[in-house]
């Protein structure tokens, strides 16, 4: 009988070498990742799964102590081998060996899994439920940036192509940093851009970790957008494995018919390229085409640079405790009032 045992893993090199390794990697499962939940108040666990004295699986946890209820998150990941049954098995069992020792109510589990109904039916063997939220960027537009500049801007849809090139007649510049200064300057921006968008926005402390950890290891960059001495946007993006990703941004509402966002985007992947980077992650859009989605306006400008979209699977939910059924109620209530 194959025996495994689980182990947290505190070697950054061992850690990173078995992750960029896999195809398809995650941010969210990264060093740098763990270590801003850290930084910013969380508690985190990093298991790693062996056969022997062979790495064969990683997890990041991070604790959250909700009021909604505790519990323990894992996103983008694990990393298994989804074939192997009885190791898929052991790490379920270890999470609710976990969980009960850090006296959570659940585990939300979004694993970088593609959205068919054979993942679905894999967790669902094990005591896993569809959970009432989504967990981070399920719905994602990726572009193909191995392509030269022209062919990219022909696969964009026309309007969008217009607007970028309309966009170098602005007198706009884009400069590119590793400072964490410019947290406060995106914070001031994220609240003028959920307000917009109708959604909750991110505290500053966590772009100001953000940029601190991952421009270390040269993962990220700051892009600040200006016309003048004016800051039109900000955005955090990261660099990881053979991508890179939109993940935190903030813009202006001033100079509506600027298309400074169109610039700032075409930037970014001229950036990506240098980097030899083969995807241009934009994040998340809205699972479906519904016009009174909350995203579908954020989703109609990403898509327009033309790219695919990759549906990962839907955050699953391992209940721990009957306190759980609370939770969702709560999240699904929320999640209807959000629009989401």
């Amino acid at each position: 009988m194959v025996k495994y045992e689980v182990k947290e893993i505190a070697d950054k090199n061992v850690w990173e070498s078995f992750l960029l390794a896999k195809i398809p990697k995650s941010f969210l499962q990264s060093w740098g990742w763990g270590e801003i939940n850290r930084k910013t108040g969380e508690k985190i666990f990093r298991l790693g799964f062996f056969k022997g004295r062979k790495l064969v699986g990683t997890c990041l946890l991070i604790k959250q102590d909700a009021k909604r209820g505790p519990h323990l998150v894992v996103p983008g990941g694990p990393f298994l081998n989804w074939s192997d049954k009885a190791l898929f098995t052991f790490f379920v069992n270890s999470l609710k060996d976990l969980a009960a020792r850090e006296k959570v109510w659940f585990v939300r589990v979004r694993p970088e899994l593609l959205n068919t109904p054979e993942s679905i039916n894999l967790f669902a063997k094990l005591g896993f439920k569809p959970a009432p939220m989504h967990l981070h960027a399920e719905n994602t537009w990726v572009l193909d940036i191995t392509k030269p500049e022209e062919e990219i801007l022909r696969g964009m849809r026309k309007s969008t192509r217009y607007l970028v090139k309309k966009s170098f007649s602005e007198g706009l510049k884009v400069d590119i940093s590793e400072s964490k200064k410019y947290a406060g300057v995106l914070y001031n921006l994220q609240k003028e851009t959920s307000e917009r968008h109708g959604f909750v926005g991110f505290p500053q402390k966590l772009f100001e970790v953000e940029i601190e950890e991952f421009t270390k290891d040269d993962n990220a960059r700051v892009f600040i957008c200006r016309k003048g001495k004016k800051v039109l946007a900000v955005a955090i993006i990261i660099f990881y494995g053979d991508s890179a990703y939109y993940h935190l941004s903030g813009s202006t509402s001033e100079f509506p018919k600027i298309p400074f966002s169109y610039f700032l985007q075409w930037q970014i992947i001229r950036e990506a390229k240098k980097r030899e980077l083969k995807y241009y992650n934009f994040w998340g859009i809205a699972p479906n085409d519904s016009p009174r989605h909350r995203f579908s306006g954020v989703t109609l400008f990403k898509t327009g640079f033309g790219g695919e979209r990759i549906d990962w699977m839907h955050a699953q939910d391992l209940p721990i405790s009957t306190s759980y059924w609370l939770t969702y109620l709560f999240e699904t209530a929320r999640r209807i009032i959000r629009r989401l």
